[in-house]
């Protein structure tokens, strides 16, 4: 198994920036899906060093392709994202719908 070398991290990061901008995807898009603590790329890292150092470096890959299959199947985070920052979206469309019904 290679070693996690300052090499391989900084190899590792210019690709994940690379691979990011081709793919349309920022920080934050990695960070939500890698589940990381914070968008910036020792963080992201982080989470990436970690995981070789359980599954190795093909771990590592297969880990950053799941990351690419969830953006091409669709899974939207920005919905999941407005659900998270608006606890009461749901409560407010019942309200109007009540509204609806009951015309003043």
């Amino acid at each position: 198994m290679a070693a996690w070398t300052p090499d391989l991290e900084a190899e590792l990061s210019q690709l994940l920036k690379d691979w990011l901008k081709q793919q349309g995807r920022t920080q934050a898009d990695l960070r939500r899906s890698l589940k990381a603590v914070s968008t910036r790329m020792p963080a992201l890292l982080e989470v990436l060093e970690r995981e070789h150092r359980l599954n190795g470096l093909s771990g590592l890959l297969a880990r950053l392709c799941r990351v690419e299959t969830e953006w091409h199947g669709g899974a939207d985070h920005t919905s999941e994202a407005a659900e998270q920052s608006d606890p009461f979206g749901q409560l407010d469309l019942l309200l109007q719908e009540i509204r609806q019904d009951c015309p003043s």
